[in-house]
């Protein structure tokens, strides 16, 4: 090599080794917006021992500690204290903080007149859509009417009238973008209610609710259970019960995100929440939590209604399930098998197994751990 060669080598070798190593843009956090549902003067469903306020309220902490240790994930509450937020306000408080997923906590009730008010029971994840069933409806009204509390909501929500059913023509006029997504998230969050919170499982269902409209992200509203169930009530103001529902809620994001869930997670710290005499200021500063990588509950056994087999794989929503929905599916022998449901012991998916059989009278129940059939 004669010498200009190698003063030209040199130099270049000095200009690539000066040149910085780029490893790509930080990787942007995962924000989970908190939204306990109602507050302050609103309590929501009223409860003989506790208001739905309050269980909302208390689940949504629990829920946030729970992500205390995961650095990836930011979390922002719509309220972190017995205190009024609107609904439009929710919707951009999660907006301004570029969300990647809204999580809705309520609680259910039904009519004072229904036969069945004591007796109802189960959890239900709701995402935005043409659920145009009366009991969905009734549901999304109900949470709508929120509202209503506002001196001039007329104007804040565009002649919105969140108990006429004429109103909600403005939803189906909208494409939700993030439907699929929120369809998704909702289906595992749904399964973990039944597995890890041993709740009945009332489905994923779809209506109109003004908050999941006006988030600009995957979005759910989770009906915990049934407040007008003494059983249920007793449930979700227990310190320990309230632990239960917001893990459930932590591994379904978790299982969303295809993140595994520790066997051993920690209870999140206590939590009690109290009826606050006065209004006040919401945490300005968000929490930064940790989940650590394990087996995703491996060993769990599930029970599920199997319905219908295939050679092919099937889309979700396909017609040939005829309606039915949150739908899995596991592969034995070249066949794509299809199943409703989860649920924790037998009995508990009798009630659902009569439903489906009506539509699929060959369906049976089957045991099964980590998605696999097992004898």
């Amino acid at each position: 090599m004669n010498r200009f060669a190698y003063i030209s080598l040199l130099m270049l070798t000095m200009i690539v080794g000066s040149i910085p190593i780029i490893h790509g843009a930080p990787r942007k956090e995962f924000t989970v917006i908190i939204d306990p549902g109602h507050g302050g003067g609103d309590i929501g469903a009223p409860g003989t021992i506790i208001n739905e306020k309050d269980i909302n309220l208390a689940v949504a902490l629990a829920l946030g500690k729970m992500f205390r240790n995961d650095k990836d994930i930011k979390v922002v509450y719509t309220r972190s204290t017995d205190r009024f937020v609107t609904l439009q306000k929710r919707a951009d408080i999660a907006n301004r903080a570029d969300g990647d997923l809204f999580i809705s906590i309520h609680t259910n009730s039904i009519d004072k007149s229904s036969k069945n008010r004591t007796t109802a029971r189960g959890a239900a994840v709701y995402t935005l859509g043409l659920g145009k069933s009366s009991d969905n409806l009734a549901v999304a009204m109900r949470e709508n009417s929120v509202m209503k509390l506002e001196d001039d909501y007329t104007s804040t929500y565009q002649g919105f009238d969140p108990t006429s059913a004429e109103s909600y023509i403005i939803f189906e006029l909208s494409q939700n973008k993030h439907l699929q997504q929120s369809v998704k998230a909702a289906r595992h969050v749904l399964d973990r209610m039944v597995t890890t919170a041993s709740r009945k499982n009332n489905g994923v269902r779809q209506a109109n609710f003004w908050v999941l409209w006006k988030t600009a992200m995957p979005a759910m509203l989770i009906e915990l259970d049934f407040i007008c169930n003494p059983t249920e009530e007793k449930f979700m103001a227990s310190e320990s019960g309230q632990k239960k529902l917001a893990k459930a809620i932590y591994e379904g994001v978790m299982a969303y995100r295809g993140r595994r869930i520790a066997d051993t997670q920690p209870e999140p710290e206590e939590t009690k929440v109290k009826p606050e005499k006065r209004d006040q200021e919401p945490e300005k500063r968000s929490r930064r939590t940790e989940s650590a990588p394990a087996p995703e509950n491996d060993r769990q056994i599930v029970y599920r209604i199997q319905f219908m087999t295939s050679p092919t794989s099937i889309a979700d929503g396909d017609k040939r399930f005829k309606g039915l929905d949150p739908v899995s599916s596991y592969k034995d022998g070249g066949l794509f098998k299809y199943t409703f449901g989860a649920y924790s012991s037998v009995r508990e998916g009798s009630a659902d197994l009569k439903k489906v059989r009506s539509l699929f009278p060959d369906a049976f129940i089957i045991k099964t751990q980590g998605g696999k059939r097992i004898k």
